[in-house]
């Protein structure tokens, strides 16, 4: 039985599982199970290796996106230009674990986003400075589109959540969130900012799909934006997964 997964903490919020399980019961994959992997540390990703001998592949989720590079034989040329991981193909040579790093979330994103956008949107706000950043800044700059990261920590390239006022928000038509904030269960929590000066003219993508209205897409809708949530993403990145494993 050939075995996949997904490694994160928490993983209780992850639609991976099911999306694979309802796949493989579709197409009549009968040879193939896919799991969660919830670890404390990348550290102990090891472990899992040397358990789980069968396992052909994984998907990376928050917050190992980045750390995962340390664990790596070798790096796809699109997981090295965003700097960060989420799918991971596992070959065994000679007694070795040999694990190669790719991103699909690059796919996965700039697929589902191009059908919405326009004219009007020439810049982008990103919430977040994480993996999952990494790879919506990565294609908004494929796309032309200039972006500015909103980040909690005061670092000079990054804007903090305090400075955003209604000219900024006003100048970026496109704000995407890529932290965590909104979750399941966690759902009563959103990135902390000015709604208010949202206008029918923006475009609110929340990378978060479990909810699928999370708190960030309900107060963008209610301020007239349009709202995205990230369940397409998923969808196309795991494909794209798949072809690399098989």
């Amino acid at each position: 039985m050939k075995k996949y997964g997904i490694i994160g903490n928490p993983l209780e919020h992850s639609y991976s599982p099911k999306l694979f399980a309802e796949k493989f019961s579709k197409e009549n994959i009968t040879n193939c199970v896919y799991q969660p992997f919830e670890l404390k540390s990348i550290k102990d990703l090891q472990k899992i290796l040397k358990q789980e001998p069968n396992l052909k592949g994984f998907n990376v989720t928050s917050p190992f996106k980045k750390d995962i590079l340390s664990q790596l034989y070798e790096i796809d040329q699109e997981a090295i230009n965003v700097w960060s991981v989420n799918t991971v193909k596992v070959s065994r040579m000679k007694g070795r674990v040999l694990l190669k790093g790719f991103n699909t979330d690059t796919y996965g994103f700039m697929k589902s986003l191009t059908p919405l956008l326009n004219s009007s949107i020439t810049s982008a706000l990103v919430l977040g400075t994480g993996g999952a950043a990494s790879a919506v800044v990565y294609c908004l700059k494929q796309l032309n589109i200039s972006v500015q990261q909103i980040s909690r920590q005061n670092k000079f390239e990054y804007l903090g959540y305090e400075d955003l006022n209604d000219d900024i928000i006003h100048e970026h038509k496109l704000i995407i969130n890529t932290t965590p904030l909104g979750t399941y269960p966690k759902v009563n929590t959103c990135p902390d900012i000015p709604y208010e000066h949202l206008t029918s003219k923006h475009l609110c993508y929340d990378l978060v799909y479990n909810p699928e209205e999370t708190l960030f897409l309900k107060k963008a809708k209610e301020n007239g934006a349009q709202i995205k949530n990230g369940l397409e993403m998923l969808q196309l990145q795991a494909e794209k997964a798949w072809e690399i494993w098989r």
